[in-house]
């Protein structure tokens, strides 16, 4: 018998099963709201997108081995979004078209894997948490005269409070939604932890899914994203934990991850050496010794970006100090710590590199909850209840104020950003909000006059309040959002200006255009660009400073055909030129 007392304490009735329907209804909203029905945004959002149409469009089917923006090399993550996302468009974009408009139906289409990774991630969490919470290093003490919580109980709520705190984390909440590679490498991360902790009682099946999971990382975000999931995955084998005797395991996953990643990597470099190349150059210059800017900038945006988890995986941490080496608390600690090492050693950090800490920090929290004394569970509901009830009335607030001017400061400060805005109510829009804002009120008036005992209810108002928030966000700002951070009209101008001067007949080349820029005038009006130094047509992409101060290209050797750029941005701007001979 172990003689290491545990830390938690835990009766029957604070276990009460969780309603299923309730938790496949927010799970349902969570990624629902704001998925579609909106224009995708620089950078990754639509630089996700215009690969896939690439993709599709290159009829070698070179840009499926190898991910372009036209003829721009994408050589930076991998394949496996891009090939997903093009299967989607092909598959229902034709049967979308029957309802709406071609471009937009390719936009809904290719968010449909969202809910493939989506769900990915949600199964992963639940079961790799219920499988360590029913071990026995992670039970309740037993009370001496019974009322303690069953075996299937407790791994349960650790389940349900694991899947509650995911959903809950404020960092991840609009890069779910997003046609990018961070949702998918979040689910393969979630799909090795749950790998892991299957490997404990079925070796066999964990070992396969593993493999599995870091093959498709590895196509997902190349080294950046899957050696952080690798090293976890090799270093929760601890000589002192439950899974050492299946280390030999290891190899068969190595074997599946390797086969994978070497199916492709032959299979692209033949085809596209110098696309592999650049790739390699990339990922390699990505990794470094640490610098003091990244370390503060892990300092500065971490805490927001896994709030609320982290203080209760520090808390996890430490009531579980005597048992860091069982699964429950050493699996999730190393999916959390080697995504923080790895990020130490790169040049650049910012949310896609954050967010694989998302997943591990919310099952560690999850194992904290029992460790909690009563009165730090009603503080966390009071401040959940406090908390997103102010966010949600501040949404509403900023939204009644820019349809009505009133409070007039409020107004000014939010129509100075959004300079040119035609202003309109959504009715339908208003009607979701609504009933989403009585939903959170009907939650909140659960927690005050029920008193319930579940343990739960603190991060079943997190969760909602959450998802309140965000559903408030995409229904009643929507308009707004994409208002501010969409292309479109500025790519309908280009074309229309293209067509006028020659498009058909000439090449047109870019100067200075981000990739979000590039990528955006693909997505909405296929506009490509060419390498060819002859073309003289030129997009050139510059600043209003730039203008005024003469330091832009072109000054006085060419024609400005066109020249604009989003209302929004006042000081961003696009010229095309044609070059003098």
């Amino acid at each position: 018998m172990d003689s290491r007392s545990t830390p938690a304490r835990l009766t029957e009735t604070a276990t009460v099963k969780l309603s299923r329907p309730f938790l496949l209804l927010i799970t349902a909203v969570y990624i629902l709201a704001g998925l579609f029905f909106r224009d995708p945004w620089k950078t990754d959002d639509v630089v996700g997108l215009a690969t896939m149409l690439s993709a599709l469009a290159d009829p070698s089917g070179g840009a499926l081995l190898a991910p372009q923006i036209g003829v721009l090399a994408h050589a930076q993550d991998g394949p496996l979004v891009t090939w997903v996302g093009a299967l989607a468009i092909w598959l229902f974009a034709p049967l979308f078209e029957v309802f709406i408009p071609a471009p937009d139906s390719v936009i809904i289409a290719s968010r449909l894997p969202n809910l493939l990774w989506f769900g990915v991630m949600v199964t992963s969490v639940w079961y790799g948490s219920y499988l360590l919470g029913r071990r026995p290093e992670p039970q309740p003490l037993k009370l001496p005269f019974g009322g303690e919580p069953s075996v299937k109980d407790y791994g349960r709520m650790i389940a349900d409070a694991a899947l509650l705190l995911i959903l809950a984390t404020v960092g991840i909440v609009w890069r779910m939604h997003e046609t990018s590679e961070v949702p998918a490498i979040i689910a393969f991360q979630a799909l090795a932890f749950y790998a892991v902790a299957r490997s404990i009682d079925r070796p066999l099946s964990g070992a396969i899914t593993l493999g599995i999971a870091l093959g498709a990382a590895f196509l997902t975000r190349g080294w950046i994203g899957a050696l952080p999931i690798m090293l976890a995955a090799l270093f929760a084998f601890h000589p002192r934990g439950a899974l050492w005797p299946r280390r030999h395991w290891l190899l068969l996953s190595a074997a599946i991850a390797a086969a994978i990643g070497l199916a492709w990597w032959l299979a692209v470099k033949a085809q596209a050496p110098y696309w592999t190349q650049a790739w390699w150059l990339w990922n390699s210059q990505s990794f470094g010794l640490p610098k003091a800017a990244v370390v503060f900038s892990l300092l500065r945006d971490l805490p927001w970006f896994l709030w609320p988890t982290w203080p209760f995986a520090l808390l996890a941490l430490w009531n579980w100090r005597s048992w860091v080496t069982a699964p429950h608390i050493w699996v999730p600690l190393m999916f959390l710590a080697w995504p923080l090492i790895t990020m130490l050693f790169l040049a650049d950090v910012f949310e896609p590199e954050y967010a694989l800490m998302a997943v591990p920090a919310a099952i560690l929290a999850a194992f904290s909850f029992p460790t909690l004394r009563r009165g730090v569970i009603n503080t966390i509901d009071w401040f959940a209840i406090m908390c997103f009830s102010l966010t949600a009335a501040t949404v509403w607030l900023g939204w009644f104020a820019l349809q009505t001017g009133w409070p007039a400061q409020i107004h000014h400060n939010i129509t100075r950003l959004i300079h040119g805005y035609d202003i309109h109510i959504s009715w339908p829009a208003v009607s979701i909000a609504l009933i989403g804002t009585l939903a959170w009120a009907a939650l909140v008036h659960w927690r005050i006059y029920n008193r319930p005992a579940a343990l739960l209810r603190g991060t079943m108002l997190s969760a909602g309040g959450l998802i309140t928030t965000w559903l408030l966000l995409v229904t009643l700002w929507m308009p707004v959002l994409d208002y501010a951070r969409s292309y479109r009209g500025v790519s309908a101008e280009l074309a229309l200006e293209l067509e006028k001067h020659g498009q058909g007949k000439e090449c047109v080349r870019a100067l200075g255009l981000g990739i979000g820029q590039r990528a955006s005038l693909l997505v909405f009006n296929n506009i490509h660009f060419s390498y060819d130094s002859q073309c003289r047509l030129v997009l050139q992409q510059t600043t209003q400073r730039a203008l005024k101060e003469g330091r832009v290209g072109f000054s006085d050797s060419a024609e400005v055909l066109w020249q604009g750029g989003r209302a929004a941005d006042r000081d961003e701007i696009f010229r095309l030129l044609r070059i003098k001979r």
